[in-house]
């Protein structure tokens, strides 16, 4: 009995055991979520390295509504002369030069701490060629935006330290290195131009993995880049144009570089938040010119009105005191956008202005900048659904109007510009690049800060004078902010190198006042007129 009983237990405990490792051996499977992505399978899909490229081209231009707000709505479109505020409780604002600390941070800090985790993520989880050139190519696309509102900024030493002490880089070191970077990552496309759109498309919400389309768009930036330097390093500028040309360029709207969030939230800052409405500036322009694209670009005021004769396309005057939030969403215009539209990166109307700007200063060839003038004003109104264009480029007469302010407070003492539409054959070298400049900043709209960057380079489009100054540093209302000042984390953490990057900015500027917004970055050369 006893002997039978020993066998007993050793079988039970036996069965016991297998029973046991068979559950261990299925504990993975039991405590894992059957719909969970396993390793394995996000390397077969790309996923850890695709999501990051979603993520660094969502940075472009910000798809996140706070970010793009605090970007674009609150900096680049009001400095541009596109888009003013119209919420009455911000008393400190980058439009009338007295920014809070808050605002103060976000085009710089929260851009850097952005884009450097998806990007070294890639660097340094993948060796995927491809995706080290999107990687590199989104980053300059996202740079240079930043070292233009800046000056100095931290470039190259970002890659060695994830520490808040960091050193700066001049302007100039961070252009010379992002187009060696450029060029790397064009050849780099270009090796792989008949890679399969399939590979990318899933990750991929600009091009969908077209990489024909991606190496325009690279050359296309190369050339804006070229022509922003064109006043402080001319030949280099020439060097680099002509080399984009040659590896081709978005001419045609097919090749536009938009890039398609599921929900634009532009629609959710413009028209739920109604936090800004049209500058006085643009609708100006546009209504002074009788443009057709002025319909598909804003709303007339006054939009709870049955009076239809009562509505206009009328801006506030950027800078204003905003006495009545309620009062300037109801007299001033809205631009006109949907939850479904895609967001502007580069278009061929662009292209086809830099092409007439580069052919006018660079290469001495009227003709050919006349051609590409016309051909930037003509695939802007294909873009847009605007009837006319062929008229529109033969109008000799009409001007940008005298801004007449609907509430009575901001209206113009005298019209911004006697710039007219039809190319002046006979006009001098400025004459025409204010054509140009004009009507580039009409066609890329709403590019806020690619539009800042230009009128500071060139002087146009003439701009309203700003109707105040609230901040402490002196800055001429005629010529406005020439840059952004840094954020107050940079003084408390990183002192030693920000007062080495603002001895840099001012050994580059062309008017040395430190970290100002009077003071004028590298490329801002031109002598005012």
């Amino acid at each position: 009995m006893k002997q039978k009983n020993t066998i007993f237990s050793a079988l039970l405990i036996a069965a016991l055991l297998s029973t046991l490792t068979s559950c261990l051996g299925r504990f993975e499977t039991l405590n894992t979520n059957p719909n969970q992505v396993k390793g394995d399978q996000m390397d077969v899909n790309n996923y850890r390295t695709g999501t990051k490229i979603v993520s660094l081209q969502s940075l472009v231009v910000p798809m996140q509504e706070h970010q793009y707000q605090f970007i674009e709505s609150l900096v680049g479109c009001p400095f541009a002369g596109y888009m003013g505020s119209t919420v009455d409780t911000w008393l400190t604002r980058w439009e009338t030069y007295n920014p809070s600390d808050d605002w103060r941070a976000k085009p710089f800090k929260d851009v850097i701490t952005e884009l450097y985790t998806p990007y070294r993520g890639i660097l340094s989880g993948t060796d995927d060629e491809v995706a080290i050139a999107f990687a590199n190519l989104f980053r300059v696309a996202v740079m240079h935006r930043m070292t233009d509102s800046y000056g100095p900024i931290p470039y190259s030493n970002v890659l060695t330290t994830e520490k808040v002490k960091v050193k700066y880089d001049s302007q100039e070191e961070v252009y010379t290195t992002m187009f060696e970077e450029l060029d790397l990552a064009i050849a780099t496309l270009e090796n792989n131009r008949n890679l399969s759109a399939s590979a990318w498309n899933k990750y991929d919400r600009v091009y969908y993995g077209d990489i024909s389309k991606w190496i325009k768009y690279a050359n296309s930036l190369k050339l804006r880049m070229a022509m922003r330097i064109s006043y402080v390093r001319p030949e280099l500028a020439a060097q680099k144009a002509s080399e984009a040309i040659a590896g081709g360029l978005i001419l045609t709207n097919a090749d536009n570089a938009y890039i398609h969030p599921v929900d634009n939230k532009l629609a959710l800052i413009y028209n739920d938040w109604s936090d800004h409405r049209a500058g006085a500036d643009i609708l100006s322009y546009m209504s002074g010119y009788n443009d057709p694209r002025l319909e598909k670009m804003f709303t007339k005021n006054n939009p709870g009105s049955e009076d239809e004769a009562s509505r206009k396309y009328v801006g506030l005057r950027i800078g204003s005191a905003i006495s009545s939030k309620a009062d300037f969403i109801e007299n001033y215009s809205n631009m006109s956008v949907t939850p479904s539209d895609p967001v502007l990166w580069m278009n061929a109307a662009e292209v086809n202005f830099l092409l007439s700007e580069y052919e006018l200063r660079l290469n001495n060839d009227k003709a050919k900048a006349k051609e590409h003038y016309e051909a930037g004003v003509t695939l802007s109104f294909e873009e847009r659904g605007a009837a006319g264009a062929k008229e529109y480029l033969l109008d000799t007469e009409h001007t940008p109007e005298l801004y007449i302010d609907p509430l009575g407070k901001y209206s113009g003492e005298r019209k911004m510009s006697e710039c007219k539409i039809a190319w002046d054959v006979t006009g001098d070298e400025e004459t025409n690049l204010e054509q140009i400049i004009t009507q580039k900043w009409i066609a890329i709209f709403p590019l806020g800060n690619e539009a800042w960057a230009e009128y500071r380079r060139t002087g146009y489009p003439r701009l309203l004078p700003a109707p105040q100054n609230l901040g402490p540093d002196p800055i001429d209302a005629n010529r406005h902010a020439r840059r952004l000042i840094y954020p107050i984390e940079e003084y408390n953490e990183n002192l030693e190198n920000l007062n080495e990057a603002i001895s840099i900015l001012n050994g580059e500027s062309a008017e040395a006042k430190g970290d100002q917004m009077g003071t004028r970055v590298w490329w801002d050369v031109k002598a005012y007129r």
